[in-house]
């Protein structure tokens, strides 16, 4: 699972890596556009978080078929909310654009690349269920191989489309959605194949594709839950992005090149987050709350040596790691700030992102619910635009509400879970 998240954070830092090449304009318009698929991200972890409890419950139990049919109804809400989230998104893409502050320049300069990825939002949708299943089963080894693919198209294609190399367009920042909507879109193809093959733990037949309203309610419920649970936190990232928007389009590009840096960092440790949460599923479905107990406090044990590692290195480095991506004097000092401050709370990140997804893995989704508004909008958002507005802080205000914010969801997050109520959660 650590290795299936690293090679999905690798999605957005290649494509910052190239994009950085063609201005801050086409680095702004990467991260404005991102801001909006974090809504894609929210519908797509919502569903996954259904699928994964339901699926990692039915496996610990024992029943095979259960899980199965679990997947297919999964797959079937996946494929409505893409469907309308399409539509919406072809047709509005730079109106969107210029909500979320974008200037005429980046308007005219992204709207292709907003069509595109908006439009395409049917492969994030799927990529992030399908592998929620194959996690749930414990099939994580395929989740890995999924993302292999899909990155290994993108890293290819990603240049050759931005750039024009050899026979390929020069299609610029358009071309980055291009190849990662490709890339993304040969991974779902390899995970219906597997899903359909008939090896894994966790496979559909012909007599499981139709619709269970049984299986349908529970799975609407869990997924309901959970997508406003992770809308609480992703639409936090929209209004800060829009605050930072308010200082210019290079504060914008420093502000993502560090987001995205921190998201490669922190990608990989949703991997023991999910394993917590499989381990959780599985251990109540076979009666064994202890050992799921376990399994979350030794998660965050790694976690947190990982992260707290990532986190040293950051602070000392960031300037180093952020001329990588880009020495424009106006975009870096941003970068650096931004990438520093936030580092500074990775030791409870670690913690903290373990226990939520436990929570959703034993399916108390309204847990982290609560939390995540508390911590986020009622928190973090007022507290970030004080700190930028009004005390002068700017970009770096914003940091350091994000910074103190989800240390404080790890704090909450381990005082609920030591009280156990999660194991009283019937899925």
């Amino acid at each position: 699972m650590v290795m299936e998240m690293l090679m999905e954070s690798l999605f957005a830092v290649a494509d910052v890596f190239w994009v950085a090449h063609l201005g801050a304009d086409a680095l702004a318009t990467v991260g404005l556009t991102e801001s909006l698929l974090t809504l894609i991200y929210t519908a797509a972890m919502g569903l996954s978080i259904g699928v994964t409890a339901m699926v990692a419950r039915r496996i610990g139990e024992s029943n095979t078929e259960g899980a199965a049919e679990a997947a297919v109804q999964g797959i079937a809400l996946g494929l409505l909310v893409a469907a309308g989230i399409g539509m919406v998104g072809v047709s509005l893409a730079p109106r969107l654009l210029a909500v979320m502050g974008a200037t005429p320049a980046v308007q005219a300069l992204g709207s292709a690349y907003a069509r595109v990825m908006l439009g395409g939002n049917v492969v994030i949708l799927l990529l992030f269920l399908i592998n929620a299943i194959f996690r749930g089963a414990g099939d994580a080894a395929i989740a890995m191989r999924v993302l292999w693919l899909a990155n290994g198209i993108n890293l290819a294609l990603g240049p050759c489309l931005i750039f024009g190399v050899g026979p390929f367009p020069r299609l610029g920042v358009t071309g980055a959605a291009i190849a990662t909507t490709l890339g993304r879109g040969t991974g779902v193809l390899y995970q219906l194949y597997r899903l359909w093959r008939g090896d894994a733990r966790v496979s559909i037949r012909r007599s499981l594709l139709t619709l269970k309203p049984a299986v349908m309610r529970t799975m609407l419920r869990l997924s309901g839950t959970g997508t406003i649970q992770v809308l609480i936190g992703t639409a936090s990232w929209i209004i800060l992005i829009r605050i930072v928007s308010s200082f210019g389009s290079d504060a914008v590009a420093g502000y993502l090149i560090a987001i995205r840096i921190v998201v490669f960092a922190l990608l990989p440790s949703w991997g023991l987050a999910n394993a917590a949460a499989t381990l959780v599923g599985q251990g109540l479905g076979a009666q064994k709350p202890d050992r799921a107990e376990r399994a979350v406090w030794l998660a965050g044990f790694y976690n947190m040596l990982f992260l707290g590692t990532v986190g040293a290195v950051f602070v000392l480095l960031a300037g180093p790691i952020v001329d990588v991506f880009t020495r424009d004097p106006a975009v870096a000092p941003v970068a650096v700030v931004t990438l520093r401050t936030i580092s500074y709370g990775f030791l409870f990140y670690a913690y903290g992102m373990v226990i939520t997804q436990s929570f959703n893995g034993a399916g108390d989704t309204w847990t982290p619910t609560w939390i995540n508004l508390g911590c986020f909008w009622l928190w973090e958002v007022p507290l970030a635009y004080w700190l930028a507005r009004h005390a002068g802080l700017g970009p770096r205000g914003v940091a350091l509400a994000v910074m103190i914010a989800f240390s404080s969801v790890a704090v909450v997050s381990a005082a609920l879970f030591r009280r156990g109520r999660w194991k009283l959660r019937h899925v």
